[in-house]
């Protein structure tokens, strides 16, 4: 931007609030901020000889061809619209948040006659209390697996439940009451779900004494072995509060807290739910131009909390505590208020005192100990990148490796898997599955052909390219498409060519892929086949590199080996996945749903005029019309559906 023409543009901002976007040559959005006032806020970057920037902000307004602003009616409107460029541009200079996972609760079906305890995770729309949220699976099983061993409640599925005749192992080992059987009065079971439930609210010491005066009452009467079960419980219950830190006070709080080490950042979260904590998540944010960990804290907490609009994201605790002050401490307490429909307070840095300074000193410490694993690990994987080149004899070290993998059973099913690896490790956001028809049972050459066909026509279609997006940066709402493409934001990369494309098989495989990327003009990487060899057992890979004559053999202990099989070993894990799915999906569908004009309401009625499916393929066109709903035509219809193969 020219000097005359960036002094005009500085002198129309407007001094109120909004948000400010700083954009480069080719159109892309450089960096998206908010200011209480805009003309201040974009002045301070141009500052003679950039007296008082950071090298990044300096190089970031060195690159800035042209500033765009949109004026809001609060700060806290600046923030969320901010919020929301920030997470739909991925903005180079801005600290940008990779989390797109939702978080795992334990569920209590309240509703039921015989409520249970699960693993849930996704939308809330069963009836019932919903706990955590944990930090990880993991973190649910083994909540789920210390509640069984002192309160007996049934944790199957309704399905298994209804079915059994008799008590299954879980009654055995005293993991269930056996309520699906009868073995339990139905009194006595809800006392053991409401102690669950207490316990998950933090209230274990009310739990505790309830037991005892159980304990005591069953003692007086003599009762021993009901007394014996609830001291038994009582112990371990004990050991279970050992395994958790107990809080002296109860309610929600998240403790975040930030480690920094040159141009990488770690943030850990805490949850603390009813007064337990339930664990930590760890983050690695892009720091972008942030150069201090209070800033990257900043830029991290509305992306996380919040979603599209200004909406809930994550559950927000009644009280955040931050390892470092921010400045945006008061804006951020109304905008998470607002978001959550209750008062949100945030304490930080000097201001902690007690139990959550000591929750900030040990996530800090955990947050320093994750990043600097991360940075080894990081090393570690550059290092096996450097060692695949040395081994292959490769032109250069590969940026980006795509492992294809077929998993069917007996050609059932058959699902092709690709995953996709660069030098930091797995690039999950595209991983990608293809479901492969059309080709003969057990045709694995036939499925990677597809596979690879499907995967990279899509490069030469153009769909590698930006998209441009239909929408103007406004408020996030929709918008004409805009009419010079370099003025609209920056679309995400659909798909890439990767240097290397490793295929899970043989010289029949990489014989089909290279026909597939020959016809697609698709040169200049590196194409290897990944055989186990004839005893089949890790480290005796062959590796067919195409173009090659005989196959390769590394040491067992080659680094550049243990990335092959990292690589293809996620490849597999990832197909039998997907394999997996689609057959249980086949075996679960009801013929009826492949009938034209048999819906939901239609086919329910049908299983239960007729007593199931098996009756259903039994009837004849007459028994199937008297059922409400089902005309004549229809009838016949769902008739010749059961009975095609006899007419043939």
């Amino acid at each position: 931007m020219n000097a005359p023409e960036l002094q005009q543009t500085l002198k129309d901002l407007p001094a109120g609030p909004g948000v400010y976007r700083f954009l480069g040559p080719d159109g892309e959005v450089l960096y998206v901020g908010k200011a209480r006032s805009l003309r201040k806020r974009v002045a301070s970057y141009f500052r003679a000889a950039g007296q008082g920037l950071s090298p990044k902000v300096q190089a970031m307004v060195a690159r800035t061809e042209r500033l765009e602003v949109t004026v809001t009616h609060t700060e806290t409107e600046a923030l969320l619209l901010e919020n929301n460029l920030i997470k739909s541009l991925k903005p180079r200079y801005n600290v940008v948040l990779r989390d797109d996972k939702s978080y795992p609760y334990i569920f209590v079906s309240e509703a039921q006659e015989w409520p249970r305890l699960a693993f849930h995770r996704g939308a809330k729309r069963e009836k019932g209390r919903y706990f955590g949220p944990y930090p990880s699976a993991a973190a649910v099983r083994e909540s789920l697996n210390l509640l069984q061993k002192v309160f007996p409640v049934r944790q199957c599925e309704d399905s298994f439940f209804r079915n059994r005749s008799r008590p299954c192992l879980q009654y055995q080992i005293k993991r269930c009451s056996a309520p699906c059987v009868g073995l339990v009065e139905r009194e006595h079971y809800l006392q053991d779900v409401r102690h669950a439930i207490l316990f998950l609210e933090g209230k274990s010491r009310q739990v505790v004494e309830e037991m005892m005066k159980r304990m005591e009452n069953a003692a007086r009467r003599e009762d021993y072995e009901t007394a014996a079960l609830y001291r038994d419980r009582i112990a371990a219950l004990k050991r279970v509060q050992e395994r958790q830190y107990i809080t002296g006070r109860g309610g929600e709080a998240d403790v975040l807290a930030v480690a920094m080490a040159g141009d990488a950042a770690c943030i850990q979260v805490s949850f603390v739910r009813g007064g337990m904590n339930l664990g930590s998540k760890s983050f690695f944010p892009k720091p972008g131009q942030a150069g201090e960990a209070a800033e990257v804290l900043a830029a991290f907490l509305p992306q996380y909390y919040l979603n599209a609009g200004g909406a809930v994201g994550k559950p927000i605790p009644e009280r955040i505590y931050l390892s470092h002050a921010i400045s945006d401490e008061a804006l951020l307490e109304e905008a998470f208020s607002q978001a959550a429909g209750r008062a949100i307070a945030i304490h930080a840095g000097t201001a902690l005192r007690g139990a959550p300074r000591r929750w900030a000193k040990m996530a800090e410490l955990n947050a320093a100990e994750e990043l600097r694993r991360a940075a080894n690990s990081r090393m570690h994987m550059e290092a096996r990148f450097e060692a695949l080149k040395d081994a292959l004899d490769l032109e250069e070290i590969p940026g980006r490796v795509e492992c294809f993998d077929i998993s069917h059973t007996m050609g059932e099913a058959a699902v092709a898997s690709c995953v996709v690896f660069d030098r930091n490790g797995p690039v999950k956001s595209d991983y990608r599955r293809f479901n492969i028809r059309d080709i003969e049972p057990g045709d694995d050459y036939g499925a990677i052909a597809q596979a690879l066909e499907r995967r990279y026509r899509k490069v030469k279609e153009g769909e590698g390219e930006p998209e441009i997006s239909r929408r103007t940066p406004g408020q996030g709402g929709p918008g004409p498409a805009p009419e010079n493409p370099s003025m609209s934001r920056q679309g995400r990369q659909v798909a890439k060519l990767p240097d290397m494309i490793l295929i899970d098989g043989g010289k029949g495989q990489v014989s089909a892929a290279h026909a597939v990327l020959d016809e697609l003009q698709i040169d200049d990487l590196a194409l290897v086949g990944v055989a186990k060899g004839r005893e089949r057992k890790p480290g005796l890979e062959q590796l067919f590199l195409w173009g090659r004559d005989g196959p390769t053999i590394l040491p067992a202990d080659s680094p550049a080996l243990h990335l092959i099989q990292q690589i293809r070993d996620e490849a597999h894990r990832f197909a039998i996945t997907g394999h997996r799915q689609r057959r249980a999906r086949a075996r679960t569908t009801s013929p009826l749903e492949s009938i034209p004009g048999i819906g939901d309401k239609r086919r329910q009625a049908l299983l239960r005029n007729l007593g199931g499916m098996r009756e259903v393929a039994r009837a004849g066109v007459e028994d199937l019309a008297r059922v409400p709903g089902i005309s004549p035509e229809l009838a016949r219809r769902i008739y010749d559906a059961f009975h095609e193969q006899e007419h043939q």
